[in-house]
């Protein structure tokens, strides 16, 4: 992956229309956070004249007054769309819903916590404008604690080498994306989708810029464990089958060891008239770790099927409550 980059973005003829950019902002219990990110993301694009620019912002029903902040801002300016959800559904639903609503030539998704650096907006578009259908912020550090680091670092690891599909490592939410990726993510039929991954599947040309992740001023983080937990089997779940695989290869292993244990027994009574003592307690531990193994597959067979019950009975991916500065058809994509 290619991350030698420009740090100007390329001039335009004059002649030429101004490229819309989007800024896809998923929102929960962030009212700390609205007017300084809208603050310095007004201010990288006071540099990029030659861009318009709008904001979609989608919130996941917050319990503080985060809407309220939103939509002050929306009233002053109609660049700024607003969704509100009934309820939470989600950081994934919400950021693909709020890609589903951007109108720009390319959307650029970032939080609301401004921990991914703005700065880095205009290396993304003048990587965009060189031909790149997706740009990723590349997280070389970030602070938190190294228990939680090492535990990103593994999952990454592990789904990029039993994804289907091609994942860039250590990328986070911090990305620009093309038109025509947005495009397709419109017709994405998937009700519990790792939209990073999608992202990166659809991708024609992907770059990336590594940085360092600073540390949140405002408010907390909304990715306890369990819900990291949650992400984690998205991602693998949505694209590999190699769990699935694994229970069977863990079957067959497991049939081949039993046959030739057996196989051995008999041989052995066969040839050497070997009698072999009842082993209550080893045939307990035995049967207990078939059981186990049992379960464990089941639950993951359990997890493949349950996703494919929600898929088929086909309920939207979210429900709105309202929209600012947004037409109701393009809230309902």
């Amino acid at each position: 992956m290619n991350s030698n980059v420009d740090t100007g973005t390329p001039e335009r003829e004059p002649n030429t229309p101004r490229r819309l950019i989007s800024l896809v902002m998923p929102v929960y219990n962030e009212e700390a956070n609205i007017d300084r990110a809208y603050a310095a993301l007004m201010a990288i694009f006071e540099d990029l004249p030659q861009y318009d620019l709008e904001f979609v912002f989608t919130d996941n029903h917050s319990e503080d007054r985060t809407f309220e902040r939103l939509a002050a801002l929306a009233k002053t300016d109609r660049r700024v769309k607003v969704i509100r959800f009934t309820r939470n559904y989600g950081f994934q639903r919400s950021l693909l819903t709020g890609y589903r609503n951007a109108s720009g030539d390319a959307a650029i998704q970032l939080d609301c916590d401004l921990q991914d650096p703005p700065e880095l907006i205009p290396q993304f578009i003048a990587l965009w404008e060189k031909g790149h259908d997706v740009v990723v912020g590349l997280r070389r550090r970030r602070e938190e604690a190294r228990l939680l680091t090492l535990g990103r670092r593994a999952f990454y690891a592990l789904l990029t080498y039993i994804s289907d599909d091609p994942i860039t490592r250590d990328a986070g939410d911090f990305r620009l994306v093309d038109r025509s990726v947005i495009d397709r993510l419109k017709e994405l039929n998937d009700y519990n989708p790792y939209v990073r991954g999608v992202i990166s599947s659809f991708a024609a040309r992907e770059t990336g810029i590594p940085y360092d992740r600073t540390q949140r001023i405002h408010g907390r983080s909304k990715f306890p464990v369990r819900k990291l937990v949650g992400f984690a089997l998205d991602g693998i779940i949505g694209h590999s089958v190699l769990p699935l695989r694994l229970a069977s290869y863990a079957g067959l292993l497991i049939s081949v060891a039993v046959f030739l244990l057996g196989l051995f027994y008999v041989v052995e009574a066969l040839l050497r008239g070997r009698s072999w003592p009842s082993g209550f307690a080893t045939l307990i531990v035995v049967m207990l770790f078939g059981i186990s193994l049992n379960a464990i597959f089941l639950g993951i067979i359990g997890e493949y099927v349950s996703r494919i019950y929600q898929q088929v009975r086909f309920r939207p991916l979210v429900t709105v409550e309202t929209t600012t500065n947004i037409s109701a058809d393009r809230s309902k994509q």
